[in-house]
């Protein structure tokens, strides 16, 4: 290791102040072509200038707002001062949790990203400190992880829960850190950290020694970018080797014998024997992009056929709408097939990220635009999603609905995802073209220009377009010499009347109008082969290509398997989902009825979170009633928004699937006593409204209509308190407990009573005739002497090491 002097980090805000430039720097790359890498390659990010409505403005919000907030929310939650105090600049504990240093490296990577689009002068040195820092605190051996590192080095630590404390995981991202600065700097400074910490783990885990598979998975995909900057095939040997260690027995553990991670972290069987999606979503498919990664550079068909099967069955059973993936948020992974909730979805921001680059990987090995459809989706929807327009606030999750509890958030304890989309939005122009031989590939459409060098020349294409509310697409092809070859045009499976290559969704009905292709003037035959229609030709300089792609308004229904779904009918237009929101339909969307011969409208509206193509229509409102029966209100307007846009206006209901009849409505509730009253509660966690929507829950677990709890609350007395303007006689109330048990921290209370309001304003308890039970999967009624009043209030008492909750309530 390097020893290099080393200076404390000032703070962001004063170096960006400065803003001043510097000349953009060379790129750097290995000193010799690979053996062999994809067959087609991609065309990086920095050989693509974007001049775009839409995506200009997002790629310079990531970098004058989301890296610089990032960088120091970084600095006020001590990740960064965990490295200054490892390189004994600063004293104290380590703060936080034990992989935060992942966080620093991936916003790292994308200022480096940033810095060849725009090289700031103090961005750069910003790097160039925290470089310094990194190298002070990294050991001799060159081991670099600061929990072990923080208040002082722990030799005896090192290695010791492989599974858990993410030692590889948090290099990996800076391996693809360090990489990213050097290609853009030529500065190896970084890159030199990254190959003695690199060498390090090539030495400890080998054949004949430790063989323990990282528990978070992303190590693979880093070593693979090692390999590529440095031409050193050990690291890919070491990519290579920590795939096959998984679902294998081995010299794992301090001692040697520790056993299999499961399922969770897909080490349940070797990943060449995998054909199902399980487990995290985000570490699967971090496993699924280095299979991938290594696959290419080795030639290893076994991985190839395994990763076919598993996005097969992610397609075919496991994705949202949104392109979102990760059903279940207990373990924020995979669920069965068709499991498919909408209000509980997880759809990590990082999965989604993840989903986008496993698909750019399996485009580039198999050459279908099959892979870009999936790509596109889960870019313009499920990602975008995660992250505000304004840049500094960021969803976790991504529902598909909401009862009106999700907002973004400044930042999280555990802050894997605003790190990641700091780096993964200034990546995306390296999404949007490719090239193979001659031949160039263009996948998404993105405005601006890009050179390509192709075997024998280089072709420059100007791309011109109002995607995604356009669908106009403008392309002026430029080789350097004349010449034949092919411009392959890619398709969207949505403009040939498919939503995803599977038949989980499908669009109600068939639009007949299909895309059309002009070159310099002239209609060209559609001839689509794997989503791409091959335009080869002799290309001339100024030669034009015209490609139209209709965008009506579609609906989208899908596999009755899906049973969240059934009933129900997403929209989309062009390549963006769309969802109804409170703010533009008074308050209410779940009860909202679609149906299927409802004329939908567009209109662009400017002056509308930040400029978006509205869709709007007529739909009507389902009630219950008091008998149970359900009907539907005379029609009113309704105003749907791209999905992505939501929660800018504050926390609002929310759905992207709203019903096409009435049975599949979330109706609004019946007037009863329990849903006309004023309710309070002495905490709220979840959702008050909760237990008056009068939807009752299949078990007292069941959290997909989301619940009343006290958590973190345990041990305390707590209460609900119902109001009405009139007094009612009342005799009973009825109570169904939520209860987690297995897999969560609430459980039944210990007891519980109903008090009254009297006349003098004070509560007293009533007088019961029957006991108060705390049954779990049913309704717990408690019968009293009939009284008139006009409040009543729920005292529960909870268990001394648990919360509780409520699932329902019902007066009568």
């Amino acid at each position: 290791m390097v020893h290099r002097k080393t200076r404390l980090l000032p703070p962001l805000t004063a170096l960006i102040v400065l803003g001043l430039c510097i000349a953009q720097a060379v790129a750097q790359n290995t000193d010799g072509p690979l053996k062999r890498d994809y067959n087609i390659k991609p065309v990086p990010f920095n050989h693509v200038h974007v001049e775009d409505g839409f995506w200009t403005p997002r790629l310079e919000v990531n970098r004058t707002v989301t890296i610089p907030y990032c960088f120091e929310k970084c600095e006020e939650t001590d990740r960064i001062s965990n490295f200054e105090k490892a390189a004994g600049m600063k004293q104290g504990k380590h703060e936080g949790i034990y992989f935060n240093d992942s966080d620093v490296y991936k916003i790292m990577e994308g200022a480096a990203y940033s810095l060849q689009v725009f090289p700031e002068t103090m961005m750069r040195l910003y790097l160039d400190t925290l470089i310094d820092i990194m190298a002070a605190a990294q050991w001799e051996d060159g081991y670099l992880y600061t929990f072990y590192s923080v208040p002082r080095r722990q030799p005896e630590k090192l290695w010791t829960d492989v599974q858990s404390k993410h030692e590889q995981y948090c290099v990996g991202h800076m391996y693809e850190a360090a990489v990213a600065h050097y290609q853009v700097t030529g500065d190896k400074s970084f890159l030199d950290v990254a190959t003695a910490n690199a060498d390090l783990i090539c030495d400890v885990f080998a054949p004949g020694k430790r063989t323990d598979p990282p528990g978070h998975q992303e190590i693979e995909i880093g070593l693979c970018k090692l390999y590529r900057a440095t031409g050193d095939e050990k690291y890919l040997d070491e990519a290579k080797f920590f795939l096959d260690q998984r679902g294998r027995k081995g010299n794992r553990g301090p001692k040697g014998d520790q056993g299999l991670y499961g399922t969770y972290s897909q080490d349940h069987k070797p990943v060449t024997e995998q054909t199902r999606a399980v487990g995290h979503s985000v570490r699967a498919a971090y496993l699924y992009t280095g299979m991938a990664d290594v696959a290419a550079l080795t030639g290893d068909m076994d991985y190839i056929k395994a990763i076919d099967a598993i996005w097969k069955d992610v397609v075919d059973t496991k994705l949202y709408i949104t392109g979102g993936i990760g059903a279940a948020g207990g373990h924020e992974g995979f669920g069965g097939h068709y499991e498919l909730p909408n209000l509980t979805a997880y759809c990590e921001t990082c999965a989604s990220i993840a989903n986008v680059l496993w698909n750019h990987r399996m485009f580039l090995m198999h050459g279908d635009a099959r892979y870009i459809d999936v790509l596109e989706r889960t870019l313009y929807n499920a990602t975008l999603s995660g992250i505000s327009m304004k840049g500094d606030r960021f969803f976790y999750p991504n529902p598909l609905e909401s009862t009106g509890g999700h907002a973004r958030s400044p930042w999280f304890g555990c802050a894997c995802c605003p790190s990641n989309v700091a780096r993964f939005i200034p990546s995306v122009p390296g999404l949007a073209y490719a090239h193979k031989g001659d031949d160039v590939y263009v996948n998404l459409f993105i405005g601006g220009k890009t050179t390509i060098e192709t075997q024998h020349r280089k072709v420059t294409l100007t791309q011109t377009t109002e995607y995604p509310w356009d669908g106009r697409v403008r392309l002026t092809v430029d080789p350097d010499s004349s010449g034949a070859f092919a411009v392959l045009l890619r398709v969207p499976g949505w403009a040939q009347n498919e939503p995803v290559p599977s038949d989980l969704y499908r669009f109600l009905e068939t639009v007949d109008r299909k895309p059309t292709i002009k070159v310099n003037g002239k209609r060209i035959a559609l001839q689509i082969e794997k989503g791409f229609v091959r335009l080869e030709r002799t290309w001339e300089d100024g030669d034009k290509i015209e490609l139209d792609l209709p965008m009506p308004v579609r609906r989208i229904i899908a596999n009755d398997k899906v049973e969240a779904d059934r009933g129900k009918v997403a929209i989309q237009r062009g390549p963006l989902v769309y969802c109804l929101e409170g703010p533009d339909n008074d308050g209410q969307v779940l009860n909202r009825v679609l149906a299927d011969d409802t004329k939908l409208k567009t209109k662009f509206r400017p002056d509308l979170l930040n400029g978006v193509m509205t869709i709007s229509g007529k739909a009507r409102g389902a009630k219950r009633q008091l008998d149970g029966s359900i009907t539907t209100n005379s029609q009113k307007p309704f105003m749907a928004i791209p999905y992505y846009a939501w929660a800018h206006r504050g926390r609002s209901s929310m759905t992207v699937w709203p019903a096409r009849t009435a049975e599949a409505a979330r109706p609004e509730p019946a007037d009863t006593l329990t849903y006309i009253s004023k309710t309070t509660a002495s905490y709220v966690h979840v959702s008050l409204d909760a237990i008056k929507d009068q939807i009752v829950p299949k078990r007292s677990s069941d959290s997909s209509a989301r619940q009343l709890d006290f958590w973190p609350h345990k041990g305390t007395t707590e209460w609900i308190q119902f109001e009405w303007e009139d007094k009612h006689e009342l005799s009973n109330v009825k109570v169904y407990w939520f209860d987690d048990s297995g897999h969560g921290g609430c459980r039944v209370p210990k007891s519980w009573r109903v008090l009254h309001r009297d006349a003098k304003g004070n509560f007293k308890p009533v007088k019961n005739t029957s006991a108060y039970g705390t049954k779990k999967d049913t309704f717990n009624k408690v019968t009293f002497e009939p009284i008139e009043t006009d409040a009543i209030k729920i005292e529960i008492v909870l268990e001394k090491d648990w919360a509780s909750g409520v699932q329902e309530v019902v007066i009568e």
